[in-house]
């Protein structure tokens, strides 16, 4: 916005230069991005932000730089106190919702000619050419009080009547009324568009532009005078549709002051009986919605809180008048009610930023963030869940975020049954679709998707994991909450000649183990699984400290089935866990301990035992054995066929043993390991495979 400076100086009693008033503007938020020599007078360009259209003019520059420098705002003369004959025009609001307030003033008599030229310098100085003096006077007052008037030809109004309404609201729905506007365009005004109309047809697109057919000629004798307050979400609609943007429409679709209209009204109504002649007529009000300040309760200590001031209750009260907003005290509070033409001050933090405007960013002291200093604890389940990412990430996998919704068909897939807790799910009120219509009680189904997603976009190799809640409907207000971390891994079963892989299970559950590792979780073992949707012998309870933790496995060949993924021979494995049982049963500190001086020895032990005993049974067993010098046990072959009898199968495991005060003798590691033999075959059944 253009400011001319010696304008501004006739509203506010400053002896500031200007670049001194071009400073303080900027530093009360009110950028000047630039200032030039017009006319022998230096002009502003105010950068004014979209929340603050009370500064779109001199009035509104002039009221900031006043409370700047404490000062007073002089206003200008608007005020008619001569007798005036009555109007015999009528106002009529149809649609009050997209028009709160119209004023209107009849000037009958006026003389059409050019305007004097300090009017035609002022708007020369702010870009906009003269015109003539009605409609010069009309843009002087969109300037100078930062309200959009428009003078209408009063003698061709038909029905000396001026109706405001949507044509769906007068004429009636599928209604798009065709007019021809000032620039000279004929237009078809959208039926929901607000108008201005005469008893018969639309005569202006309120807020935004007139028409051709009642404006103000060379041969106009009387003036109707339009001062109105139109919503300003209705004005940018109307303008968008029509792409017609004027100054008009900047103001009105940015909020103009409601209860200030009828001030520049009057101005102008004065200023063209001073120049164009004419006698003014009363006024025409009709303010259907009243305007309602929306009082904001402020506490004292947070305003100086908010800013790191130490300003005194008056202090703050004297900055508020200062700017023109109302305030009452009550104890320690103040509540601010918010005149019309600052409908931006809505919570303490508005008032606050006003506070701080006007004492000056730069008188705020400059002081250090207090900062707590840490306690030394550290955030062990943030540190827990990083590895755990990180982790994943080692072993090849990608993570995804989904959405924590799920359908009502969606446990159906996966064969779960209705006794199942994981069918206590959480019904949301207003889904947004079937297919998100409650939380989910798995992160599987979601991973699930995500992988036929990918593969139907090509992808044959897909490793994802997941890190997030599932909810749990129970008795109480809220549902039950548990973290879960779930993974996917999909392989499709090709042929390969110069390479052979393990299988899908073992890979994944290699990662697991990793995983296990990296957070120091000892304990936990591999179970044969009996959820419905792993199959039977390619899957795994994951239990902790005799706790159920998770599951792994293949999908059963009917899921598979089900997401027509057979023909692909695809190797589908799953997993899940709850991290929350997880986190809280792995160790928080790291215990150090010294690199063993002494070598192992290492011993092997191929057992051939009942299929039906698990390899984590038989690890359990060899821990169990009586001896401090195993130091390390696994399982490297695992083995079912023809040698090995029906129902049977050979496990071999590794064993190492280890002194920490000496180095152990082969006399002593073939008695101990014959004594570990012979405890296997006793507690197992088992017997040695040759």
């Amino acid at each position: 916005m253009r400011v001319p400076y010696e304008w501004i100086k006739e509203l506010v009693e400053i002896s500031a230069t200007p670049d001194e008033v071009s400073e303080r503007l900027t530093m009360i938020g009110l950028e000047v991005e630039g200032t030039e020599s017009v006319q022998n007078e230096i002009v502003f360009e105010v950068n004014v932000t979209p929340n603050r259209p009370d500064c779109l003019s001199i009035i509104g520059i002039a009221r900031e730089l006043a409370a700047a420098f404490q000062t007073h705002l002089k206003m200008p003369p608007h005020e008619i106190e001569e007798p005036q004959p009555q109007s015999e025009y009528s106002v009529d609001i149809a649609d009050a919702e997209l028009c709160n307030r119209y004023a209107g003033r009849v000037i009958t008599g006026v003389t059409i000619a050019e305007s004097p030229a300090w009017i035609k310098k002022r708007l020369e100085q702010c870009g906009i050419r003269s015109i003539n003096n009605v409609v010069d006077i009309t843009n002087y007052m969109l300037l100078e009080f930062g309200h959009p008037l428009h003078a209408f030809d009063a003698d061709t109004l038909l029905g000396n009547k001026v109706i405001i309404g949507a044509p769906n609201t007068l004429r009636g729905p599928h209604l798009r009324p065709k007019f021809k506007t000032l620039d000279g365009i004929e237009r078809e005004i959208p039926e929901d568009s607000l108008l201005i109309w005469d008893a018969v047809m639309p005569v202006a697109v309120a807020g935004i532009m007139g028409g051709s057919a009642t404006e103000v000629t060379g041969a106009t004798k009387n003036i109707f005078l339009e001062s109105a307050y139109f919503a300003p979400a209705s004005i940018r609609k109307t303008s968008k549709k029509l792409g017609l943007a004027s100054e008009s429409s900047y103001r009105f679709e940015r909020g103009t002051d409601i209860e200030f209209l009828e001030k520049a009204l009057d101005r102008a109504a004065l200023l063209m009986r001073d120049i164009a002649g004419g006698t003014i007529h009363q006024i025409i009000d009709v303010y259907p919605v009243k305007y309602i300040p929306e009082p904001v309760e402020v506490n004292y200590a947070k305003i100086n809180t908010l800013l790191g001031t130490a300003l005194t209750d008056a202090a703050i009260d004297e900055i508020l008048r200062r700017l023109g907003i109302p305030l009452s005290k009550s104890g320690d509070a103040v509540t601010v009610s918010p005149p019309a033409h600052r409908r931006d001050i809505r919570n303490n933090w508005d008032v606050a930023e006003e506070v701080a405007r006007i004492f000056g960013y730069n008188n705020i002291p400059t002081t250090v963030p207090r900062t707590p200093l840490s306690s030394g604890r550290l955030d062990h389940k943030a540190i827990k869940l990083k590895k755990i990412r990180e982790a994943m990430r080692k072993s090849g996998f990608n993570e995804v975020i989904n959405f924590s919704f799920m359908g009502g068909a969606s446990l159906d897939l996966l064969s779960i049954q209705d006794n199942d807790r994981r069918r206590k799910q959480v019904v949301i009120s207003n889904p947004l679709s079937q297919d998100s219509c409650m939380l989910r009680t798995t992160l599987l189904t979601a991973l699930i998707a995500n992988m036929q997603y990918n593969l139907d976009r090509g992808m044959k190799h897909i490793r994802f994991f997941e890190i997030a809640r599932v909810f749990e409907e129970k008795t109480a207000a809220l549902p039950a909450e548990e973290l879960r971390l779930g993974g996917i891994l999909f392989a499709e079963k090709t042929p390969s000649l110069w390479k052979e892989e393990a299988q899908g299970f073992y890979v994944m559950k290699g990662a697991l183990e990793s995983l296990l590792e990296e957070l120091r979780l000892s304990g936990y073992s591999f179970t044969p699984s009996s959820e419905p949707f792993l199959h039977p012998g390619q899957s795994a309870d994951i239990t902790v400290k005799e706790s159920c933790i998770g599951h792994i496995g293949v999908l059963a060949p009917a899921i598979v089935e089900k997401l027509d993924l057979k023909k692909m021979k695809p190797e589908i494995v799953v997993f899940e866990l709850n991290l929350d049982f997880l986190l809280a049963h792995t160790p928080d500190t790291i215990l150090y301990r010294s690199i063993p001086k002494f070598p192992p020895v290492e011993r092997d032990i191929a057992l051939v035992v009942d299929e039906k005993i698990p390899a984590a049974r038989v690890q359990e067993i060899i821990h169990s054995f009586p001896s401090e010098l195993i130091a390390g046990i696994s399982l490297f072959d695992f083995f079912r066929g023809k040698s090995i009898p029906a129902g049977k199968k050979s496990l071999a495991f590794n064993i190492i043993y280890r002194s920490n005060e000496r180095t152990l003798r082969d006399e002593e590691i073939e008695t101990l390991h014959a004594s570990l033999v012979e405890y296997l075959i006793e507690k197992t059944g088992g017997e040695l495979r040759k």
